[in-house]
């Protein structure tokens, strides 16, 4: 490595230890549905909250087991922990009245924060009644939310164009959205130039970048696949021959994460939401490393 190289590395890294724990985290879990999975989750949810969260969020599923569970997630998480709990709500399997109903129930359970999105549309479904857009407006009515939105460095996978994608978010924005949290990526560039794009047209919430943590990278690319994500060839190099060995790709996945958010955190962000997939192994030592940790573990 050449003088100048570890010179800029030497400065990302005392970059990174001046922060003095300005930094935010938020952690997305889902639902379990065994009784082992639902172990694994608390397990999980009790060591990160250690590290005091803004907030934590649980996913909504579009049918009314899923949404059930989400329900419940919630207000044990509020209960047994009081961590300000967000779950998702999606519009496009509910009616505007059933919508309000639900707010309600979550506002009067002391539930204040909720994930709003329009929700995978169903296969062979027709153009949707509701968007994300008009979420946001009718939980306004209702209560003052903190709400969260999508955002999408990479597009959405069903925009027209990423103009339009961008205008999309700006109405959600618009209608009272607190914060937009995005997709998960790999190009910290691709970040960057969204953010600077969402500023460029009067977007002044918080764009708070998606961190997902890779412990399987042939999950990896099925997420991916699914969300018009770009997983870049490097990344498939450091993967490479990793798959029956856990330990290693753990390793290899945090330190990918490690060096986002170094070159993130340098860019001037302040606020992390991590997509834990219920492990807390990963997502805690990525915040370690921001300087996010227990009380009694910050240095003096």
């Amino acid at each position: 490595m050449g003088f100048h190289n570890a010179q800029q590395i030497e400065t990302l890294n005392q970059s990174l230890s001046e922060l003095n724990r300005d930094i935010n985290v938020s952690f997305e879990f889902f639902p379990p549905t065994t009784e082992t999975m639902e172990q694994t989750l608390w397990s999980s949810i009790e060591r990160l909250q250690t590290l005091k969260p803004k907030f934590v969020s649980v996913t909504y599923g579009a049918n009314s087991g899923t949404r059930d569970r989400t329900h419940k997630v919630i207000k044990a998480i509020k209960d047994r922990t009081g961590l300000a709990a967000a779950p998702h709500l999606t519009c496009i399997d509910s009616t505007p009245d059933e919508l309000r109903q639900i707010a309600r129930d979550y506002w009067n359970s002391g539930i204040k924060d909720i994930v709003a999105l329009r929700g995978d549309l169903p296969e062979g479904s027709a153009k949707p009644q509701m968007y994300a857009s008009d979420l946001v407006a009718l939980l306004k009515e209702e209560a003052d939310f903190d709400i969260s939105v999508a955002a999408y460095p990479e597009v959405h996978p069903e925009a027209k164009s990423a103009q339009a994608d961008l205008l999309a978010l700006k109405r959600k924005m618009d209608a009272g959205a607190n914060r937009a949290i995005t997709q998960f990526f790999f190009d910290v560039e691709s970040y960057l130039r969204f953010r600077d794009r969402c500023a460029a047209i009067g977007i002044e919430g918080e764009i708070v970048p998606g961190i997902l943590p890779v412990s399987n990278y042939n999950t990896l690319k099925k997420f991916a696949s699914f969300a018009n994500v770009k997983v870049p060839k490097w990344l498939h190099g450091q993967f490479a021959g990793l798959d029956n060995d856990q330990t290693t790709r753990n390793l290899v996945g945090a330190s990918v994460a490690i060096e986002m958010v170094k070159v993130l955190s340098r860019e001037g962000v302040k606020d992390f939401h991590f997509y834990t997939l219920n492990r807390s192994e990963l997502s805690y030592a990525i915040c370690h490393t921001l300087g996010v940790r227990p009380a009694e573990a910050v240095p003096a």
